[in-house]
């Protein structure tokens, strides 16, 4: 019997994390692994309802509250390091906690790693639930990815990773930046399921406009040498290319690769070993809820 984590971080959402714990406990009454539920809450500024559902699927349910706000990537982080530190487990699956990772997803995660023991499996997305605005600024935001980087990143947080990957992420200073970047830099062989963009359970996505470049760029960070290489190759080719033709118009593909770069070079920052490894002095108090 494989002992699962799933790490699902909360920021001011508990109406919708309450509503997939209970959804995770239906999900999994049929699987044969023991399953426990490590949600970081992050510095929430709401107050917790209270719950008193029986989740009697569930080996047990924690809340790690933390000091300070750190954002969901950093949260992935520190949870993914309290794991790796203090719990014994053979899996942790990270999880969104707004529905858009779906629990029933979680059978197919399971199945796969029956499979492939000690791989990573992600969970590709197939379909998405959004509007098309943002369907088509996602889909730029891959093919940048591919472009400047070479990775071809179909996949967020939801993956099942082993004990093995884990161990891996947490000594990657990219981990604290980016999850999905982190992930692909530090493990090559992955298998994946398909999997769909849920619906969020309670009020309106939170991933704006702003997040989600803030979002891109900080996977595009995690490759900063390739993506300059290929953004100096870029801009000579293209120089050569219009030399003779130089307008606004013309400069603007140049003026867009140069904010990019200098947006990268500032994310990367971001990547800080040091507060990696200090995160859980950021832990304030642990609850169990079960």
């Amino acid at each position: 019997m494989n002992k699962i984590k799933i790490l699902i971080p909360v920021y001011n959402d508990w109406q919708s994390v309450f509503k997939l714990i209970e959804n995770i406990n239906s999900q999994v009454s049929t699987l044969n692994d023991e399953f426990s539920v490590i949600i970081i809450n992050d510095a929430s500024t709401e107050n917790r309802p209270e719950f008193s559902v029986d989740l009697n699927n569930l080996n047990f349910v924690q809340i790690i509250n933390m000091k300070e706000n750190k954002g969901h990537a950093r949260c992935n982080a520190a949870g993914l390091k309290y794991i790796s530190e203090k719990e014994d487990f053979d899996y942790v699956i990270p999880m969104d906690g707004d529905g858009e990772d779906r629990p029933e997803e979680l059978s197919l995660l399971i199945e796969k790693i029956k499979e492939y023991p000690n791989t990573v499996i992600t969970g590709n997305r197939v379909k998405r639930s959004e509007g098309f605005i943002f369907k088509f600024c996602y889909l730029t935001h891959k093919y940048l990815t591919l472009v400047f980087t070479g990775q071809t990143i179909k996949y967020g947080n939801y993956s099942c990773l082993p004990k093995s990957a884990v161990n891996k992420m947490v000594n990657e200073p990219a981990s604290w930046s980016s999850f999905s970047g982190s992930l692909a830099k530090t493990v090559k062989d992955k298998k994946f399921i398909s999997s769909v963009r849920g619906v969020r359970y309670f009020g309106p996505s939170k991933m704006s406009f702003i997040n989600l470049l803030k979002h891109s760029l900080s996977i595009i960070a995690v490759f900063k040498t390739t993506l300059l290489i290929r953004s100096m190759l870029f801009l000579i080719t293209y120089l050569f290319l219009v030399i003779g033709k130089i307008s606004v118009i013309t400069l603007i593909p140049v003026i867009g690769v140069i904010v990019m770069m200098i947006s990268v070079v500032i994310l990367s920052n971001r990547e800080n070993m040091s507060e990696f490894n200090s995160s859980l002095d950021n832990i304030k108090a642990i609850e169990k809820l079960k």
